[in-house]
C-alpha cells in the first residue's frame, strides 16, 4: 500500500541544477577556484552548500575554516535568487506530478538545498501547501547519501498522517547519491532521468525518462 511519497528537489521538480553550477561558478571564481562544468556535476552535485564547497577546497588544497564557507554559502544563495529570476524552474511535467500524488497520499520533499530556495520556488508555483513535510538541508545533521533526509521526512509524515513504514513510500531522486540516502532510510525508489542518463541511475526500483512521464500506478505497484 503506497502511503506516501516523497520527492528530491533540485532536479526532479526543480530544473535548478545549470543555475546552481552558474551560481558555484561565479562565487568561486571570485575566490580564484575555476569549477568545472564536469567537475560540478561529476563530483560535487550530491552535496548541500556547505559540503560541496568544504569539498571543493579540500580537492584544491585550500584551507577554509567553517566562517569562510558560510559566508560563501551566502553569496551563493544570493547569486541563485538573481539567476532565478530570468526563467521558468520547475521541469515540465512536475507540477502535474506533484498535484496528482498529493491528491492521492501526502507527499514531503527530502533535498539538499536550503528551505528558503525550496519554498521560493514553491511559492511562486502555489505549491507549497501541497506538502506536508520539507526537509532541507539545515534540517538534518548529515546530507545525502546518508539517509537522515530521507528519515526526518519519514518522522514528520508519520506526525501528521500516522505511524507509516518506509517501505510504504516511494522516493523520487534524479542523481545515485539520492537514491543511496532513499535507499539507506527504506524507501522504494524511482530514478528520473533529468541530471543524469537512465544507465547512471540502475540501482533505482524504476527509471523514467522525465517527470511528464510520472505515474501513480507505477508507484502504487512498487509499495504493494
Amino acid at each position: 500500500m503506497l502511503r506516501a511519497i516523497v520527492f528530491d528537489f533540485d532536479g526532479v521538480i526543480a530544473n535548478s541544477e545549470p543555475l546552481h553550477f552558474r551560481a558555484y561558478r561565479e562565487v568561486l571564481r571570485a575566490v580564484g577556484v575555476d569549477l568545472t562544468e564536469s567537475d560540478y556535476y561529476g563530483k560535487y552535485l550530491g552535496y548541500d552548500d556547505v559540503g560541496a564547497f568544504g569539498a571543493i577546497a579540500a580537492d584544491s588544497g585550500l584551507d577554509w575554516d567553517r566562517r569562510h564557507i558560510s559566508e560563501l554559502v551566502r553569496h551563493k544563495a544570493t547569486t541563485l535568487e538573481q539567476l532565478e529570476r530570468h526563467g521558468a524552474v520547475l521541469f515540465p511535467g512536475a507540477e502535474a506530478a506533484i498535484r496528482v500524488a498529493a491528491a492521492a497520499c501526502p507527499i514531503a520533499i527530502a533535498s539538499g538545498a536550503l528551505g528558503a530556495e525550496i519554498r521560493r520556488v514553491l511559492d511562486r508555483a502555489r505549491l507549497t501547501e501541497s506538502f506536508t513535510a520539507i526537509v532541507a538541508a539545515e534540517d538534518t545533521p548529515a546530507s545525502k547519501p546518508a539517509p537522515d533526509p530521507y528519515l526526518r521526512a519519514l518522522m514528520l509524515l508519520s506526525r501528521t498522517h500516522g505511524p507509516l513504514r518506509a517501505d510504504e513510500c516511494v522516493a523520487l531522486e534524479d542523481s545515485e547519491w539520492g537514491l543511496q540516502s532513499a535507499r539507506a532510510a527504506g524507501l522504494h525508489t524511482v530514478g528520473v532521468a533529468h541530471t543524469y542518463a537512465p544507465g547512471s541511475l540502475h540501482s533505482a526500483d524504476v527509471v523514467i525518462p522525465s517527470m511528464e512521464a510520472f505515474n501513480l500506478e507505477a508507484l502504487r505497484r512498487l509499495a504493494s
